[in-house]
Formats: C-alpha cells, structure tokens, sequence
C-alpha cells in the first residue's frame, strides 16, 4: 500500500482535478493506495467515473444483466465485500459472476456513495486474486467514497462534454443512448420500455457486446 499520508494528499487534490486523463489518474492511485486494481463509481446504475476498462466493463455487466454486488438493496456490511467470486457468487449472481472472472476478476468491493444516511450511487473496487479487505483499506475506501461523493454531488457538466463512454476517469452520462434506444426499440416492437430495456439487456448479453454498445447499433439506423 502507499504511504498513509498519500492518500490524504490524494483525496485533498480531487478537486483540481480538472481534465479526463487527471481524473483517470486520481482514480488509479486512489487504487493503488487501496491496493485494488481498479475503482469505478455509478449514481443510481449510471456509471460516471472509472480508472480503467475493466473496473468500466465491471459496471457495464452489473447494468446489463441486472445483477451483482453493487446492485444489492441494502448493505449488510460496509464495504459489502465479495472476497471470492467463487460457488458461493456463482449461485447468487451467476451470470455476472461469470463475466466477472472472464475478465480475470477474483474480488470485489462496494462502498456506498451517500449524502447523509441516502446512499445514491456506489463506488466499486476489483483485484484479480481472491480475499479480503484488511480493516485498513476498508475505512480508507469509505474516506474515498465519501470525498468523491461530495465532488459528485456538486459536479455541473461543462459544455465540452459529449455523449459516449469517453475517456477513463470522465464524469459523464454515457448510458443516455441506452434508455433512448429502449424508447425506439419500444416504439418498433410496441412493448413497454421496461420490457424493451430487458430485451436489449438481453441482446448485449447474447452478443458478449456492451449494452452500450447494442444501443448505438440502434441509434445509427435512425434516419437523420
């Protein structure tokens, strides 16, 4: 782990952190420091922050498939740790859990993002070996929780801000084309959003494709 008092540093310089590649960085070394391999953030199932691909590819399975660790109604323990994406996850999430070591992901970590006692996103770490968090980088990932949290909260979109997944560590709605393209999928089909939003879900899932990424199939085929 880093030295302790890098991690203070860390979380003190968040806020200068102005442009993608610094965010993108800010969020590696908030890693590193936790020991993990990569962290990402989503409000409310959209994801808005990661370090690297895998920790965004993490996410986008959780979204696509309806289920994970970070989807979980309510924490019985923070961080809710998954120390070993083994049996025990295979029969509760077993889809994601399947896609989770496809992606060579042994363990994985959720901490709630939340403004007072409302948790509203949450913040998900993963390493590549199983085990769990020491005692100590389970309070430092709350601290960085509750940091990003409060820059989250107060984060105002700037006007260079484009639709898209973007560049790691972007703060940015990219899951936008996705509840449109379940409006026009709904429209074309004549079901009910929710079931068109299941089905795309399903398309992604069948494809080993982004859900993303189904949904600007769909989106380019619009007409002008």
């Amino acid at each position: 782990m880093e030295d302790a008092g890098v991690l203070p540093q860390l979380l003190a310089g968040l806020a200068q952190a102005a442009e993608a590649e610094e965010r993108r960085r800010w969020a590696q070394r908030c890693a590193d420091a936790l020991e993990l391999e990569g962290i990402a953030a989503s409000l409310n199932s959209e994801l808005v922050w990661f370090s690297d691909d895998t920790s965004a590819r993490l996410e986008d399975a959780q979204f696509t498939l309806g289920q994970g660790p970070g989807l979980a109604p309510d924490f019985d323990q923070v961080p809710y740790q998954v120390a070993d994406l083994g049996q025990a996850a295979s029969e509760r999430w077993p889809q994601f859990a399947a896609e989770a070591r496809k992606l060579g992901v042994r363990a994985v970590f959720v901490w709630p993002l939340r403004a007072g006692a409302a948790r509203f996103g949450t913040l998900t770490g993963y390493r590549s070996r199983p085990g769990p968090l020491t005692g100590r980088q389970a309070h430092d990932g709350l601290r960085v929780a509750d940091v990003l949290a409060g820059r989250l909260l107060a984060w105002h979109p700037d006007t260079q801000t484009q639709n898209g997944r973007g560049a790691a560590g972007a703060v940015e709605v990219h899951r936008v084309e996705v509840y449109q393209a379940a409006g026009v999928l709904s429209h074309r089909l004549g079901v009910a959003v929710d079931e068109a939003l299941v089905r795309l879900r399903a398309q992604a899932y069948a494809a080993d494709r982004p859900v993303t990424d189904i949904a600007h199939d769909i989106l380019r085929e619009l007409p002008p």
